[in-house]
């Protein structure tokens, strides 16, 4: 067969793979929260903070799907015309137009740029959540973490991209192959890293000073029968007012962590309640389910994009002969950028079910439903989230349960509903 071929068939196995491997893992069905019990439920929350958190998310929709309009725009703007290519070229020149400054260079410019036309965007909504008391951040450290985020995305980003091109330079017929196993493995480095080297770069984390909180904490875990090195504090006040905690790291680096603001907002007992529902992630492995699920991805993109290599006219527009030059960086965003969108809702979907199946977790770990409603309803209070959000945007965007289904899935496990 030729390598086109073994590609074809190489992307219909890792799809049936991907597909089966999700219906296997991936908890479809959740628990029951009954729309009576939600509709009760968002009843009884103040009207006032009810209708906050609906004029907060109002005043952010704008910014947000703008935002969204202008990245998308942007990508297919420099992919889909000649001006991405030349960008490439541009930042190469200096250096003789080596391949390897146009793969980093070339490509960090381009992503870039798309950065910078929604940057004005990005500061719109900082505004708003400032203005609604989310935010604690002043604008100049809001620049520094925005730059702190823009360094990490350039390493990470320009590491992959010489990777990338360095394959396709040394297997030009087979370079799908050995890029679909790069991108594999990079997704699976990355899970193991992130949580050790970048958290740091935008939180203190200081160790839960020794007493009953931190011991509930850690006999939680033991009684859950998921290791803990340490229960640790992330200095979230210093940007945020929004409360939060989550398990974090793989086996050795596993630990607590809980947002300071958690400590000075929530109750002992609701802080229990928010980390038996991370136990549950922990629990379940959710964290290498999504990273074996992102790593087939990853490696089926990589070989669709190799055999979109094959559409002339696509190549044609981009302003380049082969997805093997670096002048195609522009290319692979905007055809990435068309993926991400296309397949947001089914992500959030998953999202969704394995976030609902930690709460179940949550509620049977303490069998205390009534501190998991009152702190599903202070985290919507504090966090300003919108309690029953419009279908649409629950539908494509929702990661999580809305406040008003966690709180109506404690309210069945009362009633004894599994």
């Amino acid at each position: 067969m030729t390598p086109r071929l073994w590609a074809a068939c190489t992307l219909g196995v890792l799809v049936v793979v991907l597909i089966v491997y999700a219906a296997l893992v991936i908890p479809w069905h959740r628990p029951p929260a009954p729309r009576a019990d939600q509709l009760a439920a968002l009843g009884q929350l103040p009207r006032d903070q009810v209708q906050r958190a609906q004029a907060f998310h109002s005043e952010l929709r704008p910014g947000s799907y703008l935002s969204l309009a202008v990245g998308l725009i942007g990508a297919l703007l420099l992919g889909l015309t000649p001006l991405g290519a030349r960008l490439v070229s541009f930042a190469g020149r200096p250096f003789g137009d080596h391949w390897i400054a146009q793969a980093v260079l070339g490509g960090l410019l381009v992503v870039l740029v798309v950065e910078v036309i929604t940057l004005p965007l990005a500061a719109w909504r900082h505004t708003i959540v400032v203005r609604y008391g989310i935010s604690t951040q002043t604008w100049g450290a809001w620049a520094v973490d925005l730059a702190k985020s823009y360094a990490v995305g350039a390493v990470i980003g320009g590491l992959a991209l010489l990777g990338f091109y360095t394959v396709t330079r040394l297997a030009p017929r087979w370079w799908w192959a050995f890029g679909a196993l790069g991108a594999a493995a990079l997704v699976v480095l990355l899970s193991f890293v992130l949580p050790v080297i970048v958290e740091p770069v935008f939180n203190k984390f200081t160790p839960m000073e020794q007493g009953p909180l931190r011991t509930e904490l850690m006999s939680l875990a033991a009684r859950d029968n998921v290791p803990v090195r340490d229960v640790l504090v992330a200095d979230a006040s210093r940007r945020t007012r929004a409360v939060n905690a989550y398990v974090s790291g793989f086996g050795p680096t596993r630990r607590i962590v809980v947002y300071d603001t958690m400590l000075t907002e929530a109750t002992p007992d609701e802080v229990v309640s928010v980390t038996a529902h991370e136990l549950g992630h922990a629990k379940r492995g959710d964290v290498l389910v999504g990273t074996i699920i992102g790593a087939l991805g990853a490696a089926a993109a990589v070989i669709a994009l190799y055999l979109l290599g094959s559409l002339g006219w696509l190549l044609r527009l981009a302003g380049t002969e082969s997805m093997r030059e670096p002048r195609s960086i522009a290319l692979l965003l905007a055809l990435v950028t068309l993926a991400g969108l296309a397949g947001g809702p089914v992500q959030a979907l998953v999202s969704r079910r394995i976030e609902a199946r930690a709460d179940a977790h949550a509620l049977e770990l303490t069998g205390d439903a009534a501190t998991f409603e009152a702190m599903q309803r202070r985290l919507g209070t504090v966090n300003l989230s919108d309690p029953d959000p419009p279908t649409w945007e629950y539908l494509m965007y929702a990661s999580h349960p809305s406040t008003v289904e966690r709180m109506a899935a404690a309210r069945a496990y009362a009633r004894g509903e599994r």
